[in-house]
């Protein structure tokens, strides 16, 4: 514990500040090479020295020692002001007073680096939690309310995950959605830069099942529906090795005991000529057992069988004779692809019942315990996205209900109310394409090529609204004026790019910023509220931000959302284009091209705000209709110059100027705001960019749009939840340089 704790003071000791207060006892000697609270890169040295001051070494420090401020309690009140009343601005806060007065109510975040299962160290899986944050909201949404229940699985045990890493899915979709539209959590912007190993194929052992038919297929799996036989062993090895597996050691050693049965059906499940499931191509799983005819007969027998198998393993694995920590042990060393076998089993297990069966599958009668909260969520869908044929649509989905032919209309529509759905982001287009297929009007044949495949897309619909995958950077920057529901953004504004009923697949490049290993070991020392750590700690080296909400813009409109086509890659139906989105900014028109797949992250909420600051965390503020003047920000750190000293924003992203000024008075103005808002070369490179987004909407918007022009991802934040200060702090820990402030306004909508 002592090595550990010298440990830690080490590194911390790489991120001590000078104080703006001299210490009595003489001026204190600097390193060399000094560091910042903000440096993200701890395991590597530092480039040039950081224009940041410093604090003085603790032991050289003086505190008043005093616990409670001038003799008096302070009570918990959200501050109003910095100093608070009663003390004076060069006081020093003990590490008490500082807690109470500072970190009180602040989420603080913790990166973590977990290696892969059967991979080399070149592979990790990096994660985010939070903590210190005292009232029950977070920054992901409700599961149930966005509808994306089916899009993640617990790999071990029921119920939501604790924690990001306990998922199938990586990143978690159970920590990835934010709150806010068109946004993700801060655990889902770590795990996009995950380095996840290929896929490799599994040797095949050579273990053939024995030949089964249908009708004993479908037995097993009734009888399973009742659970293993625990309590008999002999019976539990008759059911495996006498129908369906080959015992090797029959005559000398049968294989009776639990952990040789899973081992053998592992073996068996590890074929090579069995469905992989953990090719997103394979995840639409009923394209396998839709078709009912004797056509399909082997392919619709083998899946079956695999399910067999695997709700036999799944059922093993899961035995209430195996303590908590033994299946977790043993979860660990079964392979992705088995993995995603036993996803397909506990959907099966959970969601679906046989009534009848027998030789061939037309014979097969099935139960689908989620029909009815499917089709209940179809229609609310429906609703929720303004679907142009609403009422038609809604009169199909009631009268095959009633005939119990749901599930008859297509692969999609079986998979999306049977509930038989992988974990991932399959399950939007599972919705969205049931709806097309259960609305009548001819016009939905034009939006057949909607796949998961190519899942940055989105489509017009009889020239009425848009609608756009959360992953499509379109999407994502339109959020803000529609809802965000099931993986989809709408209804959105339409475009005369597009044809009546069109889909269109969005080009974009991919984001110019990741986070890295080291930016995860110290994500926690880059949020600190309280800066480096200290014995005592000045109340003059912090502030309190109170950004002025009342302070609206109201000049900026969106205009139009364009979309160009590309000059090949057109398929019919749908097709390439490159996204851009003008808009109306006093009287004058910007385009905005959406040209980089960015990320927008929903800020934590905090508690018993607003904090106070600490002065390391450097910050410039600008409203929205002045961020489109600014040509240029800081260069992400993880983009290396280029050999000919080229490579910055400018240089590689397209400038956007108001259409029709191309000089004048307008041009020289527009220069002179650039200088001033632009960092210069011996600025920080990690000072924040915040931009007021208050009042309409169109604000937001504009705002998503330039973060999308210049390559960079944004923190989003609700004043009235989150603090200016813990945003910043959030950007800081998330290596990001943009923070987009909001004051969410009730619209009146359920």
């Amino acid at each position: 514990m002592t090595e550990q704790l010298k440990k830690k003071r080490f590194w911390s000791g790489l991120f001590r500040s000078r104080s703006n207060a001299q210490p009595s006892d003489g001026p204190v000697e600097q390193e060399a090479n000094p560091r910042s609270t903000s440096d993200g890169d701890l395991l590597s040295p530092t480039t040039g020295t950081r224009r940041r001051p410093r604090r003085p070494d603790p032991r050289d420090a003086k505190g008043k020692g005093r616990e409670q401020l001038n003799g008096d309690h302070y009570e918990q009140i959200p501050l109003t002001e910095w100093p608070p009343s009663g003390i004076a601005a060069d006081e020093e806060l003990t590490l008490v007073q500082a807690m109470e007065l500072i970190s009180r109510g602040v989420p603080t975040h913790k990166g973590h680096k977990r290696p892969i299962t059967h991979a080399s160290d070149h592979y990790y899986g990096l994660y985010a939690t939070t903590s210190g944050n005292h009232g029950e909201e977070e920054d992901s949404a409700n599961q149930h309310n966005a509808m994306t229940q089916l899009m993640t699985l617990r790999v071990q045990g029921s119920g939501p995950p604790t924690f990001p890493w306990e998922t199938l899915e990586q990143p978690s979709f159970a920590f990835g959605v934010g709150a806010r539209p068109g946004t993700i959590t801060l655990n889902f912007w770590v795990g996009r830069s995950s380095v996840m190993p290929p896929a490799i194929p599994l040797r095949d052992p050579g273990v053939v099942p024995r030949e089964v038919d249908l009708t004993q297929i479908f037995e097993r799996l009734k009888d399973l529906e009742a659970g293993l036989e625990y309590d008999d062993q002999e019976l539990m090895y008759q059911q495996l090795y006498k129908r369906f597996l080959r015992d090797p050691d029959k005559s000398s050693s049968p294989h009776k005991r639990m952990e040789q049965q899973i081992k053998d059906l592992v073996m068996c499940l590890s074929g090579g000529d069995w469905i992989d499931f953990a090719n997103p191509k394979n995840h639409v799983v009923t394209k396998f057992i839709y078709d009912t005819s004797p056509a399909n007969h082997d392919q619709y027998l083998k899946f079956f069988y695999q399910l067999l198998l695997s709700l036999e393993l799944e059922l093993r694995i899961n035995s209430r004779l195996h303590d908590g920590w033994a299946k977790e042990r043993l979860m660990g060393y079964i392979p992705p692809k088995i993995q995603w076998n036993l996803a397909l089993a506990r959907r099966w297990r959970d969601n679906i019942r046989i009534e009848e069966y027998g030789a061939t599958a037309e014979r097969i009668r099935l139960r689908f315990k989620l029909r009815k909260r499917q089709t209940k969520m179809l229609k609310r869908f429906a609703q929720m996205m303004k679907w142009p044929n609403l009422a038609e649509t809604l009169d199909v989905l009631k009268e095959r209900d009633a005939e119990g032919g749901l599930t008859t209309i297509s692969s999609h529509a079986m998979a999306f109310f049977s509930g038989l759905v992988l974990p991932g982001p399959t399950f939007p287009f599972l919705i969205m394409n049931s709806l097309v297929d259960i609305d009548p009007d001819k016009a939905t044949d034009h939006l057949a090529l909607l796949t998961h495949i190519h899942p940055n897309c989105g489509f017009q619909y009889r020239n009425s609204y848009t609608y756009w995958t959360s992953t499509s950077i379109v999407g994502k920057v339109l959020a803000p004026t529609c809802l965000e529901v099931a993986g989809w953004v709408g209804p959105a504004r339409p475009t005369g790019d597009l044809g009546r009923s069109q889909i269109a697949r969005i080009r974009s490049r991919r984001g110019r910023q990741r986070m890295t290993p080291e930016d995860i070991a110290t994500m926690s020392e880059r949020c600190d509220p309280l800066g480096p750590a200290a014995e005592v700690y000045p109340v003059k080296e912090y502030e309190l931000l109170t950004p002025d909400s009342d302070n609206i813009v109201d000049t900026v409109r969106i205009e139009m959302l364009n979309l160009k086509p590309l000059a090949d890659g057109q398929e019919m139906g749908s097709g390439w284009f490159d996204a851009s989105i003008q808009f109306a900014i006093s009287g004058m028109s910007w385009p905005l091209r959406l040209s980089y797949d960015v990320c927008f992250i929903h800020a934590w909420p905090c508690s018993d705000g607003p904090h106070p600051l600490f002065f390391d965390y450097v910050h410039t503020t600008v409203r929205a209709d002045e961020v489109v003047e600014i040509k240029d920000w800081v260069r992400p750190q993880s983009q290396p110059q280029a050999q000919n000293g080229s490579g910055s924003i400018r240089e590689t992203s397209g400038l956007s100027t108001p259409i029709g000024l191309a000089g004048g008075s307008g041009s020289s103005n527009q220069q002179q705001l650039v200088h001033k808002q632009t960092p210069q070369e011996d600025d920080d490179a990690e000072r924040v960019l915040v931009i007021e987004a208050f009042g309409v909407k169109d604000n937001e918007v504009l705002a998503r749009a330039w973060c999308s022009h210049w390559g960079l991802s944004a923190v989003v934040a609700d004043i009235s939840k989150t603090c200016m200060a813990c945003a910043i702090r959030e950007a800081y820990a998330a290596t990001l340089t943009v923070i987009i402030l909001i004051e969410e306004q009730s619209d009146g909508m359920d």
